[in-house]
């Protein structure tokens, strides 16, 4: 499974994107991440954001994300009716939680 991370993408982010399953981010990098997960839907890859060790803010970004990691099973099931397909409280690497 082709996976790339938001800081190997580079100054064109869509042809950076092409051919790949997964678009792999921390919750820092959202902020800057905007046109990413634009063209993230554009070329057909889908977001995952480990948000662990920092707060989620709510907003326009979870319309993009399948899915979001973050610290602790009640902050989950709270985010569970957001827009993102799967919120999970997990340990380990983003990577062992992708489909």
């Amino acid at each position: 499974m082709e996976t790339i991370r938001f800081s190997e993408l580079g100054p064109d982010f869509r042809s950076a994107m092409q051919g790949k399953r997964w678009l792999l981010l921390t919750g820092e990098e959202l902020a800057d991440a905007g046109a990413a997960l634009v063209f993230s839907e554009l070329e057909d890859v889908l977001v995952a954001v480990d948000h662990r060790g920092t707060e989620v803010q709510s907003g326009l970004w979870m319309r993009a994300v399948h899915l979001l990691l973050v610290d602790d099973e009640t902050q989950a099931s709270a985010l569970q009716t957001s827009s993102v397909s799967k919120v999970l409280a997990v340990e380990g690497p983003i990577e062992a939680h992708l489909w």
